[in-house]
């Protein structure tokens, strides 16, 4: 069995899991308020960035990439990456259509 020093486990307190938790809550009602709040065009921006600070949230602790080895951020990252992609050829398709 191959043992790397850069692999080690993180064990967390349950405090974290509880302040991620009650940031995802936070970030929950902050959601629910932006969409009674009519921003415009500007409601579609600010639902984006609050839903991608909570995918943050979700991987960095739950998902355990903020303590894992570098190849899983490379392949987090690859996610994060074909995501990116498949908005653009979606927002081109969108846009070529009007």
């Amino acid at each position: 069995m191959h043992t790397d020093a850069s692999m080690t486990n993180h064990i967390l307190p349950k405090k974290t899991y509880y302040l991620v938790a009650a940031a995802l809550m936070v970030l929950l009602a902050l959601t629910v308020g932006a969409a009674e709040v009519n921003l415009g065009e500007l409601n579609v921006i600010v639902a984006l960035g609050i839903a991608f600070a909570k995918a943050v949230l979700v991987v960095l602790f739950f998902m355990h990439v903020k303590y894992n080895s570098k190849l899983t951020w490379v392949f987090a990252s690859g996610g994060v990456l074909w995501l990116l992609i498949m908005i653009i050829l979606t927002m081109g398709d969108f846009i070529a259509r009007f």
